[in-house]
């Protein structure tokens, strides 16, 4: 009698099947969840589910050809920018006033970056659909939350607020991939339903940012959805393009701000500062006056307590001509390098580009770690969505007639 060869166990995949499912459920399902309660929960829980994707791809060995994905990252236009930029952050040191609050920064920097890259190694090739599927269910359970929570006035946990409205930005960046793994799935019924729940979060906010970065992410949506090719390359130009050119805003948008609002508004006296800095030392625009002198330099009556702040300045003031011209090379090659992948995926991936290079001009705290974490998790998701369309309709069952 003959019998069937039976699969010999393996257990190292297995242990790599379970810790690679716990790393997804803690990135998709417990990060969104967790950061309504408590605002450190994105900066603990992310590592540590980087770490057991890591942990599991070196089990079952599913990072193939790691060396030539990162030497492929780090010789194109985009990576080449990035190392600039991570350069002359680190080079800028040698003439800030805060040597160790920037040398701190600069390190969470790099820190962020290398997570970053580990988890985009460790992401398998392809994707199971069942992990997939835990983002839109946490972002639509965070979401009935975050309104039961608005409603009610908030948890003991966080009496002031600050990490439900932290945990509400957090939805609406995390929606854009929740929706683009949904619609490419054919699940748009759900899709809708997901968005409407975190554009009535956003409208029960108090400042309103979470509202004005999903305003901008369906325009980039609905643009993208209409023509990809006209939806990256415009969203592309319009981040490097505001980015690059930024110390001419104050300029250009202060006679417009003044016949809007009128000349005592806060947005008129902030465009105002920043247009006397420019004007005061305009040799500074090319170095920049090194990392941490944005923020901290209020305290210190560096710049005018009514500087504004934003992305666009801080990068200028900080890093000048060199880190703002790497950082608009980055965020295009970014955005245009994006149409290689599939048009289902695309349109979710420049409404999350729009999304956060909004909340980041209208004054979201881009050098807080938190928001660095954000930015890691919601590439590695979008990484995750990108090898989870390998198969792009279900096999039908085919059913033989009995002679």
């Amino acid at each position: 009698m003959i019998r069937s060869i039976s699969q010999t166990a393996n257990p190292s995949a297995d242990a790599a099947a379970i810790l690679r499912r716990l790393g997804f459920a803690i990135l998709f399902f417990a990060v969104p969840l967790a950061a309504l309660f408590t605002r450190r929960a994105l900066v603990a829980m992310a590592p540590l589910a980087v770490i057991l994707l890591v942990l599991a791809s070196v089990l079952d060995g599913s990072a193939r050809n790691a060396r030539e994905k990162l030497t492929a990252l780090m010789v194109s236009p985009g990576g080449v920018a990035g190392m600039v930029l991570l350069l002359w952050a680190g080079l800028s040191l040698v003439w800030t006033p805060f040597l160790p609050q920037a040398s701190e920064r600069l390190l969470n920097i790099t820190g962020m970056a290398l997570m970053a890259l580990g988890g985009y190694l460790a992401v398998p090739e392809r994707m199971r659909s069942a992990n997939l599927y835990l983002l839109p269910i946490g972002v639509g359970l965070a979401a009935l939350i975050a309104i039961g929570l608005s409603i009610t006035g908030g948890s003991a946990l966080d009496p002031e607020g600050l990490s439900l409205e932290r945990g509400m930005l957090m939805l609406v960046v995390l929606l854009w991939p929740a929706l683009a793994w949904l619609h490419s799935r054919g699940r748009n019924l759900e899709a809708i339903g997901l968005a409407l729940a975190v554009a009535v979060c956003s409208l029960l906010t108090r400042e309103g940012l979470p509202l004005y970065g999903l305003i901008a992410g369906t325009l980039a949506f609905v643009v993208t959805a209409w023509s990809p090719a006209l939806g990256s390359r415009l969203t592309g130009l319009v981040m490097a393009g505001l980015l690059l050119f930024a110390p001419l805003l104050p300029f250009v948008l202060k006679p417009l701000a003044i016949g809007l609002f009128g000349p005592k508004a806060p947005v008129v006296v902030s465009l105002d500062a920043w247009r006397q800095i420019v004007l005061s030392e305009p040799l500074r625009l090319v170095t920049g006056h090194g990392l941490e002198t944005a923020l901290r330099g209020r305290f210190f009556g560096l710049i005018p307590p009514t500087a504004p702040s934003t992305l666009l300045f801080e990068i200028w003031y900080e890093l000048g001509l060199v880190g703002a011209a790497a950082g608009s090379i980055i965020l295009y090659q970014a955005a245009t390098r994006a149409r290689i992948q599939r048009a289902t995926v695309e349109p979710g991936i420049m409404a999350a580009f729009a999304c956060t290079f909004t909340l980041g001009c209208l004054g979201i705290g881009t050098a807080q770690v938190w928001w660095f974490t954000t930015l890691v998790v919601l590439v590695l998701i979008f990484v995750a969505i990108e090898r989870g369309q390998f198969r792009t309709k279900r096999p039908k069952a085919v059913l033989r007639r009995k002679v």
